[in-house]
Formats: structure tokens, sequence, C-alpha cells
């Protein structure tokens, strides 16, 4: 058995999870914050057995697509302590961190 560790972007979690359930896939979700972004990320927990971790990474590739997202960042004026000037940066967003680990035991109660 193997435990799918899937760190999604929140745009991208609602038709996942719709995906994954239509699948029969049991999936558990947990909020996240991304460290770079300070944007909302969702955590997904899939135990799956081994022959259907390729079957999970294909749903979760059909649904997480990479993307550019222009965010605005900020950046301080020399020798003006405090002001900021706000400029546009375009970043990539989406996709998907993936981590399978194996599983030495699974009880369910």
């Amino acid at each position: 058995m193997k435990l799918i560790i899937a760190i999604v972007n929140d745009e991208d979690v609602h038709h996942l999870i719709e995906d994954l359930t239509k699948s029969k896939f049991m999936v558990t979700k947990l909020a996240t914050t991304g460290g770079f972004l300070k944007s909302g990320n969702t955590t997904l927990l899939i135990g799956v057995d081994d022959e259907k971790v390729d079957q999970v990474i294909g749903i979760i590739k059909d649904n997480c697509e990479t993307r550019k997202q222009t965010i605005t960042s900020t950046t301080p004026i020399s020798g003006a302590a405090g002001v900021f000037i706000p400029y546009p940066v375009e970043v990539r967003v989406g996709g998907a961190t993936i981590f399978v680990v194996d599983i030495e035991k699974h009880v369910k109660l």
C-alpha cells in the first residue's frame, strides 16, 4: 500500500477531489499555505494499493495544470523608510507536488 501526498493549488482542488471520488478513491483534505507566494494550497492524503498509484497521479495531472499569474510585489524606495512601490510580477502557479511513500501498516477502525 502507498500513501500519496499531493500539494495542489486551491483553484484546482475542487475538480480534482470530484474526479478522485468518482474513481472510488478516498481523499483526506488539509488546508495548507505555500511558503513562496503565501497563497492557499490544499494537501491531499490518498491511500491506495500499489497498482493504483499511476491512476491517481494521472487524475492529478489532468486536473492540476501549471499556469502563469500576475501578482503584485512591493519594492522599498531607497532612502525612504517604510515607502514601498507595488509592481506586477508574473509567476507560475498551479501544478502539483506529489510524494508517494510506502505504508508499513494500515488500520481502519
